[in-house]
């Protein structure tokens, strides 16, 4: 027993380490099961590997009717670079309309193996035949089931062992109608701050001869107040329902960047408005025409007006009621559709609803109400930056991000004398978005150029790791390896892939990874993802990362695929 017993043990302790072992062996198309059930596309993987959030998608092949994704259910854990990952099985909930017979969809997802000798492979589409009839018609938001793992016991069909239960404690409900209710009360207060911008707020005295208040009493003048705002909810309500029908028209093109690059530069421009750049108003002879004389009194009258009160209020709510719209097309729900614009109308009513109901005398149009268009005009700016947050390049995010904290700075007065606390400490805050905002400028010419303005720290110490390594030249590391008389270490690599950031922080900056390194190779980092794809089939790779010796004549020597310790790297370096 005293022999047996630190062998056991000794096994114990091995067994962890086995486990953090990589399956050399697993098939990203074969070890990843697809199946529809209960409304969901379910994604499996076995244990030792995970799924990332960021390429998991559903689309429907060409034919008949729509096909709309629902909401992914929250993930497990992050990898490396922060990307959200699930393990075991996702269900991604799915719905349709004016499907029928078999309906065939796309299902992309990206798997990554752990541990030691991980890899990331490439964004993969597969195939999956689906009955029309399975398929759940789409429901109104709020009604929506919250999609989540289901229990392995619940899945007999999975060829895998499953991971941990997801979203096992979220409730069926709550979660919806929180997000819901938050959407309103946004879509509400959106409205509030619209009845306050330069456009609306002149006609309230004009609004206020047609309602009649004063003289008719507390009673009739919400009375008249509350039509009025109706019949603006007439009006932006239809305007609800016609974006999201449209929305339902397009779908999943409102995500792409021929939709996205247009709709930010129309934000763009919103914002230039709302600057004061230029004014996006009506033909003075329409609009005339529109408000008439005020001679109409009572409900008719108020309604009338409330129909036109939107046309009459174009120049500024235009940028705000633009980005409402916008959003509900995107989602294509023409039940939130309506009842996110009536919410707004409600919003933009209540300035009308008090001055009707108490005669309350208005506070004199002037410098806060410009400067409330000028915060109003910074937040539509922000949004046309992060509307194209994905699709943008790495340089064109700093710029974007540099002219909005620019302009920010501006706006709470960088240039501008303070008096007052309150003064100096939006000064103060205008001067930290001045300095972000050059900062950002500078980061965006060094992505752009590339060259280095600014010290580097962070995730950018990885570029220090790298001091005297090649990026993306092949050709020049070959040239530079026969000219030294050594052999090429090709590290290849995404953006995306954790197991790649894994390398950078605990491999190479290793002192006898990178002794080997100096003394016998000519080192070079190539992105064949994004960068590089013209060397991907060249140098076969299926994984990332992909570590690869060549000789100066670029004939392969060996390859190790995926994440390595520094003491198997470097036995790996000299052939053992």
């Amino acid at each position: 027993m005293r022999l047996l017993t630190p062998i056991f043990l000794s096994l114990c302790l091995a067994l962890p380490g086995l486990a953090q072992r990589a399956d050399p062996n697993f098939d990203p198309m074969k070890d990843v099961t697809l199946r529809f059930e209960k409304g969901a596309v379910v994604v499996a993987v076995p244990a030792g590997a995970h799924l990332k959030a960021s390429f998991m998608e559903v689309k429907k092949q060409a034919g008949p009717g729509t096909l709309k994704m629902g909401k992914l259910p929250p993930t497990m854990a992050k990898d490396e670079i922060g990307d959200g990952i699930w393990h075991g099985q996702v269900r991604v909930p799915v719905s349709g309309e004016g499907l029928s017979g078999s309906v065939t969809l796309q299902v992309t997802y990206q798997p990554c193996t752990e541990g030691e000798g991980g890899v990331c492979y490439p964004p993969i589409t597969r195939p999956l035949e689906v009955n029309a009839s399975e398929i759940p018609a789409e429901k109104p938001v709020g009604k929506l089931p919250v999609s989540s793992l289901e229990n392995a016991t619940e899945a007999p069909k999975v060829e895998v062992t499953p991971g941990p239960v997801l979203g096992a404690s979220t409730p069926a409900t709550p979660a919806p109608r929180s997000g819901l209710l938050l959407s309103l009360l946004l879509v509400f207060l959106a409205g509030m701050g619209a009845s306050l911008t330069p456009c609306v707020y002149p006609m309230i005295p004009i609004t206020m001869a047609i309602v009649g208040a004063k003289g008719g009493g507390k009673a009739r003048g919400f009375a008249l107040s509350a039509v009025l705002v109706l019949g603006m909810a007439v009006t932006y309500t239809t305007l609800g329902v016609l974006a999201a029908k449209s929305g339902a028209a397009f779908g999943a093109f409102a995500q792409k960047p021929a939709f996205l690059i247009p709709v930010s530069l129309l934000f763009a421009a919103f914002a230039l408005s709302l600057f004061g750049a230029f004014e996006i108003a009506l033909p003075p002879s329409l609009a005339m025409k529109l408000q008439g004389d005020g001679s109409r009194k009572g409900f008719g009258g108020a309604f009338l007006m409330g129909l036109v009160l939107g046309p009459l209020s174009a120049p500024c709510v235009g940028p705000v009621i633009g980005a409402v719209l916008v959003g509900i097309a995107q989602q294509g729900d023409v039940w939130l559709g309506g009842l996110q614009l009536f919410v707004f109308s409600l919003g933009m009513g209540v300035l009308f609803m008090t001055v009707g109901t108490f005669s309350a005398a208005l506070p004199k149009s002037g410098e806060w109400l410009t400067r409330f268009k000028q915060v109003m005009g910074l937040v539509v700016l922000g949004f046309a930056a992060w509307n194209v947050r994905l699709v943008a390049p790495e340089w064109a995010n700093f710029s974007m991000w540099a002219l909005v904290m620019l302009a920010g700075a501006a706006v709470f007065g960088a240039f501008e004398a303070a008096e007052g606390l309150v003064a100096q400490f939006g000064k103060g805050l205008a001067i930290l978005m001045l300095a972000f905002g050059v900062l950002l400028g500078l980061r965006a010419a060094e992505t752009f150029l590339p060259v280095d303005l600014l010290p580097r720290g962070g995730a950018a110490a990885v570029k220090e790791e790298h001091a005297g390594w090649l990026e993306q030249d092949l050709e020049g590391a070959l040239a530079k390896a026969k000219a030294e008389r050594k052999v090429v270490l090709v590290d290849i690599y995404a953006d995306w892939c954790a197991q790649c950031k894994e390398l950078d922080e605990k491999t190479w900056p290793d002192a006898s990874v990178k002794q080997w390194i100096a003394q016998n190779a000519v080192a070079i980092r190539i992105d064949t993802d994004a960068r590089r794809k013209d060397l991907a089939a060249k140098l076969q790779i299926r994984s990332y990362p992909t570590v690869i010796l060549l000789d100066a004549e670029g004939r392969e020597l060996r390859r190790i695929l995926g994440f390595q310790k520094p003491e198997t790297m470097k036995a790996w370096l000299e052939g053992k």
